[in-house]
């Protein structure tokens, strides 16, 4: 059985593993990974050659740092990568070429319902009712959608809000604020088992998830980095944020919202941030728009999307899909008895 694990900028790890009677019987751990001395893989195998079937990645990991001599370099991959592999050939995790992914293009609505059709797909996802989904969002008023852990009070200005008639809806997953104005920003969602992350950290599963858009930007002409835990940044400072929600049923949603071209001055009137966060998000000046999208590229926000959506299904399989009348249906109730509840919206004051 083989496994792979490509380290989210670093190198590729591969091992072929065989079992017996619950146990590993043999190991080969191979990549264009670099290691000295060149005498410490064959301590990397052996490490892992005696150990349960059922070992998680970081019990492998352990095994194999404990196994390896002081003064051992890995470069371009870690113990906790060859884990993730042996997980993955012993068909306890998923890699990205096991799955066929739907693919959703942008579809305007109201984006609450964007926000409840994260929970309808990922759901999904986890039932075996729909395959991992890339979606795309585009929306037709403005919103700000806040982290599922925020206050709202230390985040909304109510009156600046209500001046700019903006809503505010509180999302399942974790992180900051989003400022939504109509073609301000790019959003997607990514909905998969929780089987491709399996092993990994919250760390690691967001670099490895964010992955794939790594390439993306650079075909767009934009030189791009992870930055933990949750940013996307170029050499000009942050061009996005990651929020993350792992459901126990068996899916994880990811999603992404990048800053197209945001009014500052508005934002700021709606959302209670100082300067120095508005630094952190590429502009020294309130009077000055977000634009980091828009300004590093040059292009069109929907030839953004087109080109988002090119290089996914260059390298993921994939099939172009849409949204069924049954998920738009459940979305609009949960988006009307849950999303633009006060319960809801204000459950931390």
């Amino acid at each position: 059985m083989r496994g792979e694990y490509k380290v989210p900028g670093g190198k590729l790890v591969a091992v072929d593993v065989e079992a017996e009677d619950g146990r590993i019987a043999s190991a080969a751990v191979s990549g264009d990974f670099f290691l000295e001395p060149d005498e410490a893989l064959e301590d990397i195998n052996g490490a892992i050659v005696g150990l349960s079937a059922t070992s998680s990645a970081d019990q492998i990991a352990h095994a194999i740092t404990g196994a390896l001599p002081a003064g051992v370099q890995l470069i371009g991959f870690t113990p906790a990568a060859v884990g993730i592999a042996v997980r993955r050939a012993l068909g306890h995790a998923t890699g990205w070429d096991d799955h066929t992914f739907d693919v959703i293009g942008p579809v305007t609505m109201d984006p609450a319902m964007h926000v409840a059709l994260d929970e309808v797909i990922t759901k999904e996802v986890a039932e075996g009712t729909r395959p991992p989904t890339l979606r795309f969002w585009d929306w037709d008023s403005p919103l700000v959608v806040i982290g599922s852990f925020q206050s709202y009070r230390n985040e909304i200005d109510p009156e600046g809000a209500a001046r700019h008639g903006i809503d505010v809806v509180r999302r399942v997953s974790g992180g900051g604020a989003m400022f939504m104005e109509p073609g301000n920003c790019i959003t997607y969602s990514l909905s998969v088992p929780s089987s491709l992350v399996e092993g990994l950290s919250f760390e690691q599963s967001y670099a490895f998830l964010d992955d794939w858009v790594m390439t993306a930007l650079a075909d767009v002409g934009i030189k791009a980095r992870y930055v933990p835990l949750n940013d996307i940044a170029s050499d000009k400072g942050k061009i996005a944020g990651a929020a993350q929600k792992r459901y126990a049923s068996g899916a994880v949603l990811h999603h992404v919202t990048m800053a197209y071209d945001i009014d500052a001055d508005k934002m700021l009137e709606v959302l209670r941030i100082g300067r120095e966060k508005m630094s952190d998000k590429g502009t020294k000046s309130a009077n000055k728009r977000v634009d980091p999208m828009r300004s590093q590229t040059g292009l069109p926000r929907d030839v953004i999307i087109e080109r988002f959506v090119a290089s996914f299904t260059a390298h993921h399989a994939t099939r172009e899909a849409g949204y069924t009348e049954e998920e738009l249906a459940r979305a609009r109730e949960l988006m009307d008895g849950k999303f633009l509840t006060d319960a809801w919206t204000h459950r931390v004051p």
